[in-house]
């Protein structure tokens, strides 16, 4: 699904705001890991396209894991942040959120501090090099359990300033959102935005409950708001954003097609839509290519297009000055390509 605005998206000054750090890795960096660690995940080009080719959401997050589990040395994670990273200049994403599960880091053996010193060290250059910027989201896999989520806590000490979201992702059949507030209270005492997975393969009670249990300032996916008028009436009202990743949504049958995904629903009736790409990669897809489907959902112009990419800014935990700085860059660039 393509609109014909293909290049002017790709030129637009874009911030993402729901997108996995492993989840990233393109199939080159995938197979770079892969030749460093043989085992399950191959490194043949050809056979990692038939890897990612998900059955359903319960065989995507078994691919995902095994992914994760590539990635063992504080050398990998330097590796995999910094290439992701000049992965996303290329598509002019100016900003990026991006979402961190430490906790299966840890548990491959790479040390907390070891963790936060290559991704840092990787944000700094990638800045330097490629002029994108990335703040940190920590992750909790939900399918770990509270264990995770507490682990992840124990995490925030050691973790750095640019760390801006706390954040619960994995399945979410089986695994209720209510059991994870005493770790959300905790991080977001220590000063972490509040941003939870929720209503992607559930209904909007899962929405319900990240907001009233998890106090969630975002909603990852959120796919099923729309079938609650009381619960989408809530988001519009509240500014709530929501974090929409199209592609992941059919890749993970979540959505069973682009025609009939509820982005249309949540856009018409006023809710705060930002559009995501979630694992890339892994689902044949990048930030660009989900601007073109959401421009052709919603039949966007330019304007609309543009419109989109200053939502994401405003729906970001950039302060002010940075938010002015990249909505003038995404006004100048609409200047320069329409006037």
């Amino acid at each position: 699904m393509t609109s014909p605005y293909t290049n002017f998206i790709a030129g637009l000054p874009k911030a993402e705001l729901h997108v996995h750090h492993v989840g990233s890795a393109s199939p080159r960096i995938v197979a770079a890991l892969a030749e460093r660690h043989p085992g399950t995940v191959p490194s043949d080009l050809d056979a990692l396209r038939a890897f990612f080719t998900f059955r359903d959401f319960a065989h995507f997050i078994e691919v995902y894991l095994a992914v994760v589990d590539l990635v063992r040395t504080p050398e990998d994670v330097r590796m995999l942040t910094y290439e992701v990273a000049a992965d996303m200049a290329a598509q002019n994403i100016r900003y990026a959120e991006l979402t961190c599960t430490p906790y299966t880091n840890v548990m491959a053996g790479v040390p907390i501090e070891a963790f936060v010193e290559a991704i840092e060290d990787a944000r700094v250059a990638a800045e330097r090099d490629h002029g994108v910027r990335l703040h940190w989201i920590y992750d909790v896999p939900g399918e770990f359990g509270v264990e995770a989520a507490t682990a992840t806590v124990e995490y925030l000490p050691v973790s750095p300033p640019t760390l801006v979201g706390f954040g619960l992702g994995g399945p979410e059949i089986g695994v209720e959102r209510p059991q994870f507030k005493p770790a959300f209270d905790a991080a977001r005492a220590a000063g972490l935005h509040s941003v939870p997975h929720a209503g992607e393969t559930t209904g909007p009670e899962t929405v319900w409950d990240a907001i009233r249990e998890l106090g969630a300032e975002r909603i990852g996916h959120g796919t099923s708001s729309t079938q609650d008028p009381a619960l989408l009436a809530h988001l519009v009202e509240n500014r709530i954003p929501l974090e929409v990743c199209p592609t992941s949504n059919i890749a993970t049958r979540a959505v069973a097609t682009l025609d009939e995904h509820p982005i249309k629903e949540m856009y018409a009736a006023g809710a705060l839509v930002t559009v995501n790409s979630d694992d890339p990669p892994m689902f044949g897809t990048d930030l660009n290519r989900e601007y073109d489907i959401a421009a052709t959902l919603l039949d966007l112009d330019e304007q609309g297009i543009a419109g989109l990419a200053r939502a994401a800014v405003e729906a970001s935990f950039l302060d002010r000055p940075g938010k002015d700085a990249l909505i003038g860059e995404i006004d100048a660039y609409v200047h320069e390509v329409l006037l």
